[in-house]
């Protein structure tokens, strides 16, 4: 079985797009590993580098609203899942990128702006990870010493996803 978590991305912007995800330019590559190196390239925020240690180190990126959003694609979780990012965190999602992290079996966690500011405060601390219980529906933020638990809800039918490795072999176990 997968392992969610690992150390933290904090991307601290709404609406990031999947073109900031993945820019358009490389959805002609023909296999996902060819995205690798393009992840986040287009993204702007102060201090962010895409080609930095911090980046890719990530295998948890956290965020506010409507993570995903824009154009429709696989590429934007696949992306994610060839850099090893096993579970996005964010206030809310697009609808269609969040099923495609689902279908992909990663997750994409939603949870209220409170406990997202709390996780925020740690932003700085450079060893800031998260492990994430898919079966529990529990994350755990530690960072600076410090310790922070939440939990999270899944639908039984996203869960099975996550927890089968994607869409195709969930179908594989059920058809």
């Amino acid at each position: 079985m997968k392992t969610f978590g690992g150390p933290v991305l904090f991307l601290d912007r709404a609406d990031i797009n999947t073109d900031e995800i993945i820019p358009a330019k490389y959805l002609t590559e023909i296999t996902k590993q060819d995205l690798k190196p393009y992840m986040l390239e287009d993204l702007k925020l102060d201090g962010f580098d895409p080609k930095g240690e911090k980046t890719l180190k990530a295998r948890v990126v956290v965020s506010r609203e409507n993570f995903g959003c824009g154009s429709s694609r696989e590429h934007a979780p696949w992306v994610f899942e060839v850099n090893n990012i096993t579970a996005v965190v964010a206030e809310s999602f697009a609808r269609i990128f969040r099923q495609n992290m689902f279908n992909c079996g990663m997750a994409a966690i939603e949870l209220p702006k409170t406990d997202l500011d709390r996780i925020f405060s740690h932003a700085q601390d450079a060893d800031a990870t998260m492990s994430i219980d898919i079966e529990a529906q529990t994350l755990t933020l530690s960072a600076g010493g410090t310790q922070l638990a939440f939990n999270f809800e899944l639908s039984p039918f996203d869960k099975a996803l996550v927890l089968a490795g994607g869409w195709v072999d969930y179908a594989d176990t059920k058809y």
